[in-house]
């Protein structure tokens, strides 16, 4: 399946992930992009390398989890395929668990009713590793069950269910990405943001670098444009549909040689401080990914060491 000529909604199409995406998706000719995002993680100004090179690209300012706009959208732009990242990230669930918790679940059963409606054919929605919870089986495959240790988990793994519900009662046209945890240039580095930008911006500061519990927790680093790409393949592959397919790097890291390696490379020399654990941390992630290279014969580009060094020197370079 191709995406030459065919319209594409991005929801979250400006924020991190969302907006690689969307600059990966002018290499593949389609007839116009539309990016929704009500802005909350979203910058304007992550879109604007594609509107260079492509001036058939359109944001709407809206927020996903209304669904009378977003069915107005759909009507006026004709849409064949939705990559959905539309979220509200897992930090503000604990501060606000029922509005993420509801938010979430909102924005993929909209999109799945517009979908159930004919609005759209495809749909690639993104979960989230989180939804495992810590791992039980390692390395974690698709069959490891759900445990989700926060309110953001659940509701990524409320999300998942939805879509593979709406393909199994109503042969919904619809595949899930599961990235673990991805990282690179545009990382929300504000509020909610993640431990690699939090940490380069505290290096900068002058400020100690944190970690949250004893450091020994593990994650499975996959670089942002390794993400992008696989989110087209997996559109473009028939046998993905129903399914959900890890997206990491097979390899994982505990938290405190993440700092340390960051700190190495920054030529940080401060002493580590160490804070209280979060509520719901997972102990362990590490990706099996042997489904998506026997699909899509996935292998990662870029390694964690040259994609932390990339990051390092964007956010050095703002």
């Amino acid at each position: 399946m191709k995406l030459e000529n065919k319209s594409v909604m991005v929801t979250g199409g400006a924020g991190f992930i969302g907006s690689h995406l969307v600059e990966d998706l002018v290499d593949e000719y389609p007839e116009k992009i539309i990016v929704v995002d009500n802005m909350a993680l979203g910058v304007e100004k992550n879109l604007t390398y594609t509107r260079e090179r492509f001036d058939r690209l359109k944001l709407y300012k809206k927020d996903a989890t209304d669904f009378h706009e977003m069915k107005k959208i759909f009507e006026e732009n004709k849409i064949d395929i939705v990559f959905n990242l539309a979220i509200v990230p897992l930090p503000a669930s604990l501060v606000k668990p029922k509005e993420t918790t509801d938010d979430n679940i909102k924005m993929v059963t909209n999109l799945c009713e517009l979908q159930r409606l004919e609005l759209f054919k495809t749909l690639i929605h993104f979960s989230s590793s989180e939804a495992y919870g810590s791992a039980k089986i390692v390395p974690m495959d698709e069959k490891h069950p759900l445990n989700p240790t926060t309110p953001y988990a659940a509701s990524k793994a409320a999300g998942d269910h939805i879509v593979l519900s709406y393909y199994d009662t109503f042969n919904s046209d619809s595949a899930i990405i599961r990235p673990f945890n991805n990282f690179g240039p545009r990382q929300n580095e504000k509020s909610y943001a993640g431990i690699i930008p939090l940490t380069i911006q505290r290096i900068v500061n002058g400020e100690s670098p944190v970690i949250y519990g004893d450091g020994r927790q593990t994650r499975d680093y996959i670089y942002v444009t390794d993400t992008a790409r696989m989110a087209i393949e997996i559109y473009k592959n028939e046998r993905t549909r129903g399914q959900v397919i890890n997206i990491g790097s097979g390899s994982e890291i505990s938290v405190i040689e993440l700092i340390q390696k960051i700190m190495e490379i920054m030529k940080c020399d401060k002493e580590i401080r160490y804070e209280e654990k979060r509520p719901g941390d997972v102990l362990r992630h590490l990706a099996s990914i042997e489904l998506a290279k026997e699909l899509l014969g996935f292998k990662p580009q870029t390694s964690f060491s040259n994609g932390l060094k990339k990051t390092i020197q964007w956010y050095l370079n703002r």
